[in-house]
């Protein structure tokens, strides 16, 4: 695999009250929400493998499995995925913000699986991943949210910022910066572990 220095365009986005949500409509038929009471590390490794593969998510990939142990630890985790039909078709990462500010719930990861692009499963999952949130706070004992934020980049999908933004969210920063990332994304197959 062929690795390169590319620009990679940041940007950070927030609410900073729930009244800000426009909701999507509601979630297609035979699509459901449902939290994951105890998750391990090798299945958020493949939800972040499998949405991220199309778009050059790399940077968890190489992570040890002790890394996702301590990530999954950190206050206030939760992990949602979007069920279409029976199978995983995306998924939302929420926890404490990482930037310091303990007022903040942060959307670490959010993304659909190839299959359920397009399917209006993407709107819906970010409505309720908003609105979780808001109340994450006081089912982990933090201190109250004043704000909710994330942020994508140009490695993510082309309906990412649109998404995110059409839901209520501001941009408060744009970050550019030279990395080096894979020269064609790995796919998904490769990401989740399957052979070249």
């Amino acid at each position: 695999m062929e690795w390169a220095p590319r620009t990679v365009v940041t940007t950070s986005l927030q609410m900073t009250s729930p009244a800000q949500l426009q909701p999507a409509g509601p979630a297609p038929d035979g699509v459901r929400f449902e939290r994951v009471d105890a998750p391990t590390p090798e299945f958020v490794r493949w939800l972040y493998a499998a949405v991220g593969g199309p778009w050059t998510w790399t940077d968890c990939i190489r992570w040890t499995r002790d890394q996702w142990v301590s990530d999954l630890a950190l206050p206030g985790t939760e992990i949602w995925v979007a069920y279409a039909d029976g199978a995983p078709a995306g998924y939302v990462h929420l926890g404490a913000s990482t930037d310091g500010d303990p007022h903040a719930v942060e959307i670490k990861y959010f993304g659909l699986l190839e299959h359920a692009i397009g399917r209006g499963i993407g709107g819906a999952l970010l409505t309720h991943a908003v609105r979780r949130a808001w109340e994450l706070p006081a089912d982990h004992g933090l201190p109250p949210a004043r704000r909710v934020w994330l942020h994508t980049c140009s490695l993510d999908g082309p309906a990412a910022l649109p998404n995110y933004r059409a839901r209520g969210f501001v941009d408060f920063a744009e970050v550019s910066k030279e990395e080096v990332v894979p020269v064609e994304p790995l796919g998904t197959w490769v990401s989740t572990g399957g052979p070249v």
